[in-house]
């Protein structure tokens, strides 16, 4: 759980604000509930964050099929039309999401992701529910 989530505020606008093009910037439990977000409305970040939960699973799914893997989910990108969603495992349980226009440096994206996972990380864990294992 965070329990700096005020703390944590202001370095997911440095993320948002440091990469041109960045639109929304959530951090989100692995079962897809919002814990903090930077430039969206709630509303679209729980619908972001839910989303994500369905996209986690699914590469960690795919990520079994690695003889040599651990199946773990690190970084999915997905290009559409208008833009580039990015999902990445930002510690036990948690994970850090951008949703960015086109014309966003993907190289920059990954970076300031890496860089702010590595920073706060152990802030991004959440403990598993009641009934739930530890992935």
């Amino acid at each position: 759980m965070i329990h700096q989530r005020t703390n944590m505020d202001w370095m997911l606008r440095e993320l948002a604000e440091g990469v041109p093009h960045a639109r929304h910037v959530i951090v989100l439990s692995a079962d897809g509930l919002r814990m903090a977000q930077y430039g969206t409305e709630p509303d679209t970040a729980d619908r972001l964050a839910a989303a994500c939960a369905g996209l986690q699973s699914l590469a960690a799914a795919v990520g079994h099929e690695f003889p040599n893997g651990d199946g773990r989910m690190r970084l999915v990108v997905i290009e559409v039309g208008g833009g580039f969603f990015y999902l990445m495992a930002a510690g036990s349980r948690a994970y850090l999401a951008v949703l960015a226009d086109e014309g966003v440096d993907a190289g920059l994206v990954g970076q300031r992701m890496r860089d702010l996972v590595a920073r706060i990380g152990e802030h991004l864990s959440t403990p598993p529910r009641n009934g739930e294992e530890v992935a």
